[in-house]
């Protein structure tokens, strides 16, 4: 296949003016992508994203039920689905799994580590377990999930990885204390593996949004009180919808990003430039 965005490695030869094909700078036709926690709200969201762009999808969740459906629907774009119902933090078996995909497609392009979860609790009572809870989600099954689709990649010289980290990396909220930690580990370990795969061409960029308005999070924003506080904090006056990140992820999957590494992309309505 063409490289999708052909400008970046001939430079030299485009001037300004030059009839670019925009239809063909974020083409992900015949990638295969990975996307974790995708079978329902942004991961599956984002699984649709990717295979209306052209790939074929992975989609990596506990359960099996709302799999096949998220697989059934995401198919109706002519997109090839495998519905992999797997726990994460079964990191043991990682290996095993993403050996299963790679050989189900036959490569790995690009790894999408969307799962995750929060404890919601003042610090002072959070426990040990809910501790474990969130970082063996948020943070340890991002690393071994990335080690074990990475070394196909390394293989390939070739790959992109995208992990969801948050606004919450770069500033603390209540009862996030747990949450926090995590996501700030991820872009800390998206640098870390961004430098240590450079020499392969595998590159590792996180995206972090603020507050976003999914099914799941809309029992959250019926207290209004919390709403009006979360609202006054972001400049543009709004909650994220999933599509705000489209632009993000689909950039960061596609060639165009190739010289884009170790960095996060921060979508979060200006809620960190205060």
């Amino acid at each position: 296949m063409q490289n999708a965005c052909v400008y970046k490695n001939r430079l030299d030869e485009v001037k300004i003016g030059d009839r670019l094909d925009i239809n063909h700078l974020f083409n992900l036709n015949g990638k295969v992508a990975i996307i974790t926690g995708a079978s329902k709200g942004i991961g599956k969201d984002l699984a649709h994203l990717l295979a209306q762009a052209g790939a074929n999808i992975a989609i990596v969740a506990r359960n099996k039920e709302q799999l096949e459906e998220a697989a059934h629907e995401i198919g109706q774009t002519g997109a090839n689905v495998l519905p992999v119902s797997f726990d994460l933090t079964k990191v043991d078996e990682t290996a095993q799994v993403m050996e299963g995909i790679n050989k189900h497609f036959g490569k790995i392009d690009i790894l999408i580590n969307n799962a995750g979860i929060n404890v919601a609790k003042p610090a002072e009572v959070l426990t040990s377990k809910d501790w474990d809870t969130v970082l063996d989600i948020n943070l340890k099954s991002v690393f071994f999930t990335s080690q074990a689709a990475g070394k196909y990649m390394i293989g390939q010289k070739k790959g992109k990885i995208i992990n969801m980290s948050s606004q919450m990396a770069f500033v603390g909220y209540y009862k996030r204390a747990a949450y926090s930690s995590s996501k700030g580990g991820i872009t800390q370990l998206t640098k870390a593996l961004a430098i240590e795969w450079a020499p392969h061409q595998v590159n590792v960029n996180a995206i972090a949004p603020t507050f976003i308005e999914t099914p799941m999070t809309k029992p959250m924003f019926e207290d209004e009180t919390f709403k009006e506080e979360v609202l006054s904090r972001i400049p543009l006056g709004r909650l994220a919808k999933t599509k705000d990140l489209f632009g993000g992820v689909v950039y960061l999957a596609s060639d165009c990003s190739d010289m884009m590494t170790g960095q996060t992309l921060v979508v979060d309505g200006g809620w960190t430039v205060w």
